[in-house]
């Protein structure tokens, strides 16, 4: 096999894996919204634990375990920053499960649109980043997006923003620290772990709390949270490996565009023509951040393809 045949294998590889993780997140509410009887702090313990225990036997199978135990031996700073992270991504995921399983799916499905817009101010602020003026006039739209729902509504869209931004600001912090992605992960779980289980055992006393009076259809799907968490982060990061960040962004409205037609065709959610407005802004804005970035990859590829002689 040539070394081009090789790589467009790779890359087949990467875009599947990059439309299996976009969709796993996508469906992923369906799964929530099975267990909607269930408090969503008791699911965040569950998904918290088994999540857990599944990354860590992921290290264990493909050999990670020696550099999780030095990192954790050796990196007491970068532990500490992980401990940072770890709790904006248990707010993140808590919203996440309290949205949906209160109707809030349409919220969720704005505020991973918004994401990306988001990313790219924090981007702007943080890293230095220079935006092109259509990149500033994409931000500018879904912010007079944000804006008109404020003024029709009457109301600041909280959870969208608070998805976005918790989601974004864990981005950019993790994207400064030099950690594996699933060694990474697995330490925030097992910082999580603790706070999870001691609250589990102290507040949280519904009926299904003590595993052993459920039944085992109800412990699987308790049990399936880790999946649930895990599984489409196995294939982003395959995804990741074999493709270009530009190139996967294109793939991350995949997410939110079927947690919108879910929370609109399938669970009937009420979509107001305030919201109706600010997705409009939000999906013009995405289109012309998605072409920039579109025309901004093909300039840098003409540019570093070699002179034919």
């Amino acid at each position: 096999m040539t070394h081009n045949q090789l790589a467009s294998k790779e890359q087949r590889q990467g875009v599947i894996s990059a439309i299996s993780a976009y969709f796993l997140w996508g469906i992923a509410p369906i799964y929530f919204k099975l267990l909607d009887n269930i408090g969503a702090d008791e699911i965040m313990v569950h998904r918290v634990l088994w999540s857990c225990l599944l990354l860590l036997v992921i290290i264990v199978i493909t050999g990670k375990w020696r550099s999780l135990a030095l990192l954790i031996k050796n990196s007491p700073k970068l532990v500490f920053q992980l401990a940072v992270t770890a709790l904006i991504l248990g707010v993140n995921w808590f919203l996440f499960i309290w949205a949906i399983n209160n109707d809030h799916l349409l919220d969720a499905s704005l505020g991973y649109y918004i994401n990306p817009l988001l990313n790219v101010a924090l981007g702007m602020l943080f890293l230095h980043e220079k935006l092109s003026k259509w990149q500033l006039f994409a931000v500018l739209l879904a912010v007079i997006g944000v804006l008109i729902q404020v003024v029709i509504l009457g109301s600041v869209p909280i959870i969208s923003l608070a998805l976005a931004g918790t989601f974004g600001i864990y981005g950019l912090l993790r994207k400064k620290m030099a950690v594996d992605s699933f060694i990474g992960l697995l330490i925030e779980s097992i910082l999580m772990l603790p706070i999870a289980a001691v609250y589990w055992w102290l507040f949280i006393s519904s009926d299904t709390s003590n595993l052993f009076n459920n039944s085992m259809a109800l412990n699987a799907g308790l049990i399936l949270a880790g999946v649930v968490t895990t599984a489409p982060l196995l294939c982003f990061t395959a995804a990741a490996k074999r493709l270009t960040l530009s190139t996967l962004g294109f793939f991350q409205y995949i997410g939110p565009s079927i947690m919108f037609l879910l929370a609109t065709f399938y669970y009937q959610e009420p979509l107001s023509t305030a919201k109706i407005i600010t997705f409009v802004f939000i999906w013009v804005a995405l289109v012309i951040y998605s072409l920039d970035s579109f025309h901004n990859h093909k300039k840098k590829a003409r540019q570093l393809k070699p002179a034919i002689t």
